[in-house]
């Protein structure tokens, strides 16, 4: 059982694999995994302008826009409008993807996994105010979004985030805060 702290103030700022973007990295497993070998990826993307996303080869998504107006997706040919702030839209992560911002830069909060990896993740985001139970799954990541939160005596301040191992806790929302939840597939 382990509870590990994640400070928005310690991540980088790294080029998306395209050049469309900045990406920080928030957890991902193997723990220094590259884009490339990856079983699971959480981060917050800056979208600055219109463009493609980096396309990942057997790769699902779940994108959550956490600040801005929102964007319109081309996703594989089929449109996709995302306007609505801590709402998880999943696609696929290899289709061709195109965005168009619809007023100004946005963040998303963006999970990726391989398809047929050990753990599938689960989007969920709870609203301000609120108290829930946390499983005490292999691994559950709390990210507050816009304000704080705590969770296993830890307090979290905006983007900070904390992974739970096998640690069963309850979350104390003050702010949206994604709980994040991977589950052994199969």
């Amino acid at each position: 059982m382990t509870v590990r702290v994640l400070p928005a103030a310690g991540r980088v700022g790294v080029p998306w694999k395209n050049g469309g973007g900045v990406t920080r990295e928030i957890a991902a497993r193997p723990e220094g995994a590259d884009m490339g070998d990856f079983e699971w990826r959480v981060s917050l993307a800056d979208v600055g302008g219109d463009g493609p996303f980096s396309a990942f080869a057997d790769v699902d998504r779940i994108l959550t826009m956490v600040e801005g107006e929102g964007m319109d997706l081309t996703v594989g040919g089929e449109h996709r409008r995302v306007d609505t702030r801590f709402d998880p839209q999943r696609f696929p992560g290899d289709l061709p993807t195109d965005c168009r911002l619809i007023g100004g830069p946005v963040v998303n909060l963006n999970v990726m996994w391989h398809r047929g990896a050990a753990a599938t993740p689960t989007v969920k985001v709870a609203a301000p105010r609120l108290s829930l139970a946390l499983p005490a799954g292999p691994a559950v990541l709390v990210v507050a979004l816009d304000g704080t939160a705590e969770v296993a005596g830890v307090t979290l301040g905006r983007y900070d985030a904390v992974l739970l191992t096998n640690e069963k806790s309850t979350l104390h929302a003050t702010a949206h805060t994604a709980v994040i939840t991977l589950t052994p597939s199969g």
